[in-house]
Order: structure tokens, then C-alpha cells, then sequence
């Protein structure tokens, strides 16, 4: 059950994702969904964002599962009297992934893509050691009557790339792309992939990497990419590394299709020491006119984390201009996944909290830009009980709520899911 036509996953030069009608909010309230449970049937630890499809119905991932140990996707679906109801459609066993950690995809046809940190049938050195396996990319199809199927679609093997840790992205012609943390031709010199999982007209895929990251002081490029890619409308290719770079602290880079067939990698930014930012863990987001946004986990001017924007320049280039650089204590510490823009041009975001919190377990903030200078408004803070370390993306319903997941804390321990209603005057 594959579609060949543009997945609503894909996110396009120009769209402002997550648009929503409202205009401002001044705070929040936050609402558990569900609270994952180490004592039942269920995920463990959810990672990434959560999904929506044309009925409401929220999907996830999470790391573990109570069941076989490794990992699991989670559908959430809404009630008349307010209550959501979790169903696991799937739980990884190992020779078909483990850990998986991305935002899930949809296709036109219903069927959900995703990838996994390890497990499969690939090996090589570099690939997970505690489990083993390199990882995959997997396909789950809705079953007439009820449940879903799985599908390994790929399994890496290090030589083409290992440890997927980010989503996946469909263009119009239903091809499917995606980085792999590490690996990628020869060990010593790669650090990382960019890649292409094409549909073949008898069954199956065929993978094909654009690009091999290279670790070494001549190329100055990018190493070890983590987040999602985004295109723009001209079928460019867009994400973060964590490090790599001139200076060895991360990158945002462009990929884009040559008439040959071949892609050609552009160091958009290297980021350094000194206050603009490093390590950019997450994926970015497109503004209505093509400025990009993301955020980094460190190197603020306050050695915390940024929020910044590239902006492209006459005759050529990109100019980094860093928005907000996280400083009250109230910030908490590193921000997680990729941002989200509302209509009226304002910004939504996670701060991931601090390990074994009891108070400090995250926040969710807003930033809102005033004649060029933006402010951050802290909307809904974590306290462990209500959930712990939000580190996924966020996206909004209809209404202007937001949805995530928290890896943490929880009436279980175990994470939750949450919406963040937001309160309009």
C-alpha cells in the first residue's frame, strides 16, 4: 500500500507550517493524553513529534516498550466525553528496528513511514552496540478490518550509512529521504549520509546516498546530521549537522539536484564559538519569504541555547542573526526539535528540562517579534507530574492547541503525551 503521489509530510519553501487563525496567546494549559506505563502493554518513552491524521487521531513513537523491550508506535484517538484512548499498531522486535526516534510521516494512502536507531539485519562497525544493527527504514500499512503491517523497507549496513536518529521527508514523486547519523563509505573519513529511498515499479526500494559527510579539516564540512530535512519549492534539500563545520561546531547545509542526477552539498553556515550558537540538533523551518529558523543546544552568550535565523543575501550567501539566547534559569537547559510558526509569524518551541527533574522538566515557549526584536514568553512549564523533558516538535490542531510528547515524568514515570491549549485575548 504505497503512494507514489507528494506525501502530506512533505514541508515546502514557503509554507508556514502549523499555521494556525489565532493571532496572539499570553499563557497556556496543559492537558495529558495519555500517561505511558511501564506496568502495561505499552510504549515507553516517547520521542519525537506527534502526527495528526485527517481524523484527529495523534500518532507517536517511543523508545522502548514494555513488551519485547524495543520500541513501539502508538496511535492516541479522541472521545466525545474529552478522553483519549492509546492503541500500540506496532512493536519492534529487534530484526525489524529498535529505538525508533523521529517524527513519523503519512502518505496520501495512509501509510506511515518511519525510521529506527538501530536493530535490523545490517552490521558494521560504528553500528549499535548494545543491541546491534544499524537500523532501518520501515513502512506501516493499514489492514482492512483492523491493525497494521509492518514493512522493513531498508536495513543499513554503515557502509551507506547507519543510525538514522531523525524523520523522514517525501518529495512529489514519492521518493523518500532521510539522514543517518554516522557511517557512510569509509569509516575514518564519514560521518554521516544524506540518502534517497527510491520506490522500484516491481516492489521494493532502492537507496541511493547524495551525500557522504566528511570528517576531516579540508572539506570543512558537516558531521553527525540529527535532524529532519525540509525542501524548499525548487526541490533543495535543507538541514543541521551537530558538528563538523570550519570551526567543528555544527552546520546548516543545502543539497541540491544536479542535471547529471547527482546532488551538490553548499555549507549554508558554520557556527562558532562566541555567542551565535553551536550544535544545531534539530531540523529547521521555512518563514513565508525563505528565511530559515532553527535552534542550537549550546553556545549562546549565556552558554545556552539559541533560537536563530539564516537569512538569504543579495548576490549570494546566508546571514545568521540570532533571535534569543535562553538566560533565566526558568529558560531550563537545551532546546529540542524543530520549531513551529502559528499565522501571525510567531515561533513555538521545547526546552528539554533537566535530567531526573523534580521541577525544573522542561518548558514550552513562544517567541514573538516586535519591529525586529523578538522576546520569549515561557508558556507552560513541566514539573514532572504533568510530564518531563519534552524533546520532540511540536505542531498545532485546527483550533491553535499544541501537541507533544515528553520522554519522562508522568503519573507513570514513563512520558506522556500532552496538548498545550492556548489562551486567546
Amino acid at each position: 500500500m504505497r503512494s507514489w503521489r507528494l506525501s502530506i509530510g512533505v514541508a515546502a519553501f514557503g509554507l508556514i507550517v502549523g499555521a494556525t487563525p489565532f493571532a496572539f496567546a499570553q499563557n497556556a494549559k496543559e492537558k495529558v493524553l495519555h500517561n505511558f506505563n511501564t506496568n502495561k502493554q505499552d510504549g515507553i518513552g516517547p520521542s519525537g513529534g506527534l502526527i495528526f491524521d485527517a481524523a484527529g487521531n495523534l500518532y507517536g513513537e517511543t523508545l522502548r516498550s514494555h513488551n519485547a523491550g524495543f520500541g513501539a508506535v502508538f496511535e492516541l484517538t479522541p472521545s466525545d466525553n474529552g478522553f483519549w484512548t492509546e492503541a500500540i499498531l506496532h512493536d519492534f522486535s529487534y530484526s525489524d528496528g529498535v529505538d525508533p526516534s523521529g517524527t513519523l510521516i503519512f502518505d496520501t494512502s495512509g501509510n506511515l513511514y518511519g525510521t529506527t536507531i538501530a536493530g535490523g539485519s545490517g552490521t558494521g562497525t560504528g553500528c549499535s552496540v548494545r543491541v546491534g544493527g544499524c537500523g532501518t527504514v520501515f513502512e506501516l500499512s493499514p489492514v482492512a478490518g483492523g491493525g497494521w503491517t509492518e514493512t522493513v523497507l531498508y536495513n543499513f549496513d554503515h557502509t551507506n550509512g547507519a543510525n538514522p536518529r531523525g524523520g523522514l521527508v517525501f518529495d512529489a514523486g514519492g521518493n523518500l529521504y532521510g539522514t543517518t547519523y554516522v557511517g557512510g563509505g569509509s569509516y575514518s573519513s564519514t560521518v554521516g549520509t544524506v540518502f534517497e529511498l527510491s520506490p522500484t515499479a516491481g516492489g521494493g526500494w532502492t537507496k541511493t546516498v547524495l551525500h557522504n559527510f566528511r570528517d576531516n579539516h579540508v572539506d570543512k564540512d558537516g558531521v553527525e546530521p540529527n535532524g529532519d530535512l525540509i525542501f524548499d519549492a525548487a526541490g533543495n534539500l535543507y538541514g543541521t549537522t551537530v558538528g563538523g563545520g570550519s570551526d567543528g561546531f555544527g552546520t546548516v547545509f543545502e543539497l541540491s539536484p544536479q542535471a547529471d542526477g547527482s546532488w551538490k552539498e553548499t555549507v549554508l553556515y558554520s557556527f562558532s564559538a562566541g555567542g551565535g550558537g553551536i550544535q544545531p540538533n534539530s531540523g529547521l523551518v521555512f518563514d513565508a519569504v525563505g528565511n530559515l529558523y532553527g535552534t542550537t543546544q549550546l553556545g549562546g552568550t549565556h552558554e545556552s541555547s539559541t533560537v536563530f535565523e539564516l537569512s538569504p543575501a543579495l548576490g549570494g550567501g546566508w546571514t545568521e542573526s540570532v533571535l534569543y539566547t535562553f538566560s533565566n534559569p526558568n529558560d531550563g537547559p537545551a532546546a529540542e526539535g524543530s520549531l513551529v510558526f502559528d499565522a501571525a509569524g510567531n515561533l513555538y518551541g521545547a526546552l528539554s528540562g533537566s535530567v531526573g527533574c523534580n521541577t525544573d522538566c522542561g518548558q514550552i515557549f513562544k517567541l514573538s517579534n516586535s519591529a525586529g526584536v523578538w522576546s520569549e514568553t515561557a508558556l507552560f512549564s513541566f514539573d514532572s507530574k504533568n510530564g518531563a523533558q519534552p524533546n520532540g516538535g511540536l505542531i498545532f490542531d485546527a483550533a491553535g492547541n499544541l501537541y507533544g510528547t515528553t520522554t519522562a515524568g508522568g503519573t507513570k514515570g514513563a512520558g506522556t503525551a500532552f496538548e498545550i491549549a492556548l489562551q486567546i485575548y
